[in-house]
């Protein structure tokens, strides 16, 4: 250390801060006598060398008194820039108090002159503070030297109000392994700046400045992104094996503050993620609010998210329905705690069962339904074809007749992009429930159907799988290394249902915008970069091959079908193949032949149903024409 202060002796510290004073009361002399040596010498050494004496010792009972030598001078705060104002202020004052009872009752003469205890007030407390403060910033530059060749150089992404809260919080922190050498951000005018004597760099530099600086870690700390520049610095970033943390967002902030302990790992979903979705809040309240809401597949990652987003739009009542016991309770702990004037209520049911959906009808008339519940997963439909229908199928369509039948205002079923051109069983119950919801008439129930495709940390997503498989240690398993999918986070896509809801006049699919299908496999490899590993040497992607009834990549339009686009850009209308009216007979026929339990007959049957169903990698590809 270059200043090992902690072995220092208490009384040398005493020594230091009486020799100060002296010093001070000297300079005073001196310029009371504009610098003139010999008036100086023969005033303090001649004149006044017993008042002097007297100075002295009062200066040391005073400090000594206050014990202002015993406190750890590198750690110097407010609190002890007030305590030394108090002891050298109580030192002046009581040689003030000798000069006047001097003065009036022993030989009208002054111990020291007045005007010179006063300046040697102000100069000893600037010089004792001084010196405190020198301590303390040899002290903080010893510890950041002996530190530094262990700390890992970091760019702050954001000069922002919480860019500066994370500099000062890792500056503040000793044991903290960052040391901030620079700010990026997308403002142009911030560029080359400083901030609290740290530069600040354009976003467009970062691959610059990553090179020449040798960044280690770079740490997003905006509140709010935008997700084209975010997508650009963490490519960057992760093609030049840069670790990418993030703040955590202020609600999670403790007192309004946070500790370096809770920078984290940025998380792939923020790679994926886009800006925010515009919506028109307004419509969507006029159409919900005070409203009796069905949601199905209630504790689903659609299902709550569609809850979550429900509790913004004031409705008179939430029926969260779901066969789900233990998913349903956490959710009902979560809406208790987060949203306490939300009213709700917990119905377990399995809407195939059409006694126990008349009943929940009957009893609690909802006005709208949300239909997200259904089976999802591919492979697991795959080898059980009669579940999909008797769930996506009679489950959707004993829903919608009874939506008919209680005259509900709007049905709104959560469809997905499987069902486009299916390859599999799951996709293609799916289309058969969104033809039997279409080919509905009635004059006052309106049925619209969203198709969008994965999404983001959903279950049965990639996502998750693939963070289970890392914390493993691997191997991250794909199926094809020419996969691709769609994302999209949890609450867009379920904005988008609100939009498409309110937007809705019935019998019409809306599309989502996915944005740009992404490689699985591309995927998995940021997913390494950004849990700080590399891949093949500390962790393996292994390819598996594909699943039965998977796709390489796919579509939210098929070949027979175009779009339209409506007033938000990011939501189109499918114009669906217009289906024949011996269609509902089939569909009829079809959910009757759950009961024979033969795979074979059901899935001949689907792809009856649904011409352009063609398996892929399937036992059932035998069935096709």
């Amino acid at each position: 250390m270059l200043f090992p202060i902690t072995k220092t002796p208490r009384w040398i510290i005493f020594a230091i801060d009486i020799t100060l004073s002296v010093i001070s009361l000297l300079f005073a002399y001196f310029i009371r006598f504009d610098f003139n040596i010999e008036k100086v010498e023969y005033e303090f050494w001649g004149k006044n060398s017993i008042s002097i004496g007297v100075f002295i010792l009062i200066k040391c009972l005073v400090f000594f008194a206050f014990k202002i030598h015993q406190g750890h001078i590198r750690h110097t705060s407010i609190n002890d820039i007030k305590r030394l104002l108090i002891t050298i202020g109580t030192s002046s004052l009581v040689l003030f108090g000798i000069n006047m009872i001097r003065a009036n009752f022993i030989d009208q003469q002054h111990l020291l002159p007045n005007s010179i205890l006063i300046m040697e007030f102000f100069i000893s407390y600037s010089l004792i503070i001084g010196f405190r403060f020198v301590v303390k910033i040899f002290y903080i530059e010893s510890i950041l030297k002996l530190n530094n060749d262990s700390k890992e150089l970091v760019l702050i992404y954001g000069a922002g109000v919480s860019g500066l809260i994370t500099k000062r919080t890792i500056e503040k922190d000793s044991e903290s392994p960052f040391e901030v050498v620079g700010y990026i951000d997308d403002n142009i005018k911030l560029s080359n700046t400083r901030l609290q004597g740290i530069k600040v760099f354009h976003t467009r530099e970062i691959e610059k400045i990553i090179s020449t600086k040798k960044i280690n870690k770079l740490i997003v700390a905006i509140q709010k992104p935008n997700y084209e520049n975010q997508k650009y610095i963490l490519d960057i970033c992760l093609k030049n094996s840069v670790t990418v943390l993030q703040v955590p967002s202020s609600k999670s902030w403790i007192n309004g503050d946070f500790t370096t302990s809770q920078i984290k790992n940025i998380k792939i979903e923020d790679l994926l993620g886009r800006n925010p979705i515009y919506l028109h809040p307004e419509k969507i309240e006029n159409e919900l609010q005070n409203q009796t809401i069905l949601v199905s597949g209630a504790s689903g990652s659609i299902g709550s998210g569609i809850i979550r987003q429900l509790t913004n739009y004031n409705p008179k009542l939430v029926i969260l329905l779901d066969q789900s016991e233990s998913a349903l309770y956490e959710l009902e702990q979560e809406l208790l705690y987060n949203y306490p004037d939300f009213n709700f209520s917990i119905v377990i049911g399995d809407i195939s069962n059409i006694k126990r959906m008349e009943r929940l009808y009957e009893f609690f008339k909802p006005n709208y339904v949300f239909h997200a519940a259904a089976y999802k997963h591919v492979p697991l439909m795959e080898d059980n074809p009669s579940e999909a229908v008797y769930t996506n199928i009679l489950g959707t369509k004993n829903l919608v007749d009874l939506s008919i039948r209680f005259e509900i205002n709007k049905f709104v079923m959560i469809s997905t992009d499987k069902a486009v051109n299916p390859t599999n069983v799951m996709g293609a119950s799916k289309r058969i429930a969104e033809i039997y919801a279409q080919t509905q008439k009635s004059s006052i129930t309106k049925f619209i159907t969203t198709r969008f495709g994965n999404v983001l940390g959903s279950n049965g997503s990639v996502i998750p799988l693939f963070k289970k498989q890392i914390e493993q240690g691997g191997p991250i398993t794909i199926t094809d290394k020419r996969v691709t999918r769609f994302f999209m986070t949890i609450p867009e896509a379920c904005q988008l249902v609100l939009e498409a809801c309110s937007m809705g006049n019935g019998n019409e699919i809306f599309v989502f915008d996915m944005g740009e299908s992404v490689k699985i496999i591309d995927l998995a490899k940021k997913m390494i970069k950004l849990s700080g590993l590399t891949e093949g040497r500390d962790i393996e992607i292994k390819i598996t091959g594909l699943r039965p009834g998977e796709k390489l990549y796919e579509e939210l339009l098929s070949k027979e079908e175009n779009s339209i686009p409506t007033h938000h850009p990011k939501i189109m209308i499918a114009k669906v193949r217009e289906s024949n009216e011996n269609i509902i007979k089939k569909i009829e026929e079809l959910i009757s032949l759950y009961d024979t339990q033969n795979n074979q007959n059901i899935v001949k049957l689907m792809k009856d149903i649904v011409p352009e169903y063609i398996s892929n990698n399937s036992e059932f590809s035998t069935l096709d024409k």
